[in-house]
């Protein structure tokens, strides 16, 4: 992969690069060839990942670079151990001459093979340690994953409500302007309904019959 990434570091970056720098110092690795593994994963520089584990990085994970150093240290032994062992078992028998001056090598030989049992399970606890704080990162990267999609969720929630509250304000508006339209419909029949009883009560009042008394003092219909 071409190293070509100039964008911003994320978590999931921080994350990868904490774990694979972590199992190189575990494994008596280089920071260098961490740095180098995890350019090629992200597609970035090693000169990139160094410095971003130094600036950033490298100072949260004091306590797992603690256990990587001390279990790197137990392989060691270990392996120092070891040898010593192999070595004291292939070693060829003493001369019958030398029987009557006591050797002080097999009680190292002893000693070294019971103390191994004790510093091998010192290993497997470091590594159980460490192997720990792995799966702890791994964890911690799936939770950072689910809050990015919760807070995406909770990002379009948030513009569906703003939405739905531009709608119920321009619903109201609406409603205002219909109620408006109906108070002038009602204000016209009750004009109209006035007018009309108008024009039927001077209809009325030009039905009824007109009388003029006469110079006899008589009432004569005027039509």
């Amino acid at each position: 992969m071409v190293a070509s990434r100039q964008d911003a570091w994320t978590e999931d970056d921080d994350l990868v690069l904490a774990e694979v720098t972590l199992r190189h110092i575990r494994d008596g690795g280089t920071q260098l060839a961490a740095f180098e593994e995890v350019g090629q994963r992200l597609g970035r520089t090693a000169a990139a990942c160094g410095f971003r584990w130094n600036s950033a990085v490298r100072k949260r994970y004091d306590a797992a670079i603690a256990i990587a150093k001390g279990q790197r240290q137990q392989l060691k032994k270990i392996g120092r151990v070891m040898a010593r062992t192999e070595f004291a078992t292939e070693a060829p028998e003493p001369q019958a001459a030398a029987h009557s001056i006591p050797s002080p090598m097999p009680q190292i030989v002893t000693t070294s093979m019971t103390s191994a049992p004790a510093v091998i399970a010192a290993k497997l606890d470091e590594e159980h340690d460490i192997d720990a704080a792995i799966r702890l990162l791994t964890n911690q990267k799936e939770t950072l994953r689910r809050l990015r999609q919760l807070e995406h969720e909770l990002e379009h929630r948030d513009m569906e409500l703003k939405e739905l509250r531009e709608a119920n304000v321009r619903m109201k508006k609406e409603l205002e302007n219909v109620q408006g339209v109906n108070e002038d419909y009602k204000a016209l029949v009750q004009i109209m309904d006035r007018a009309r009883k108008l024009a039927f009560l001077k209809e009325e009042e030009a039905a009824k019959p007109v009388f003029k008394m006469d110079s006899n003092g008589n009432l004569e219909r005027i039509e």
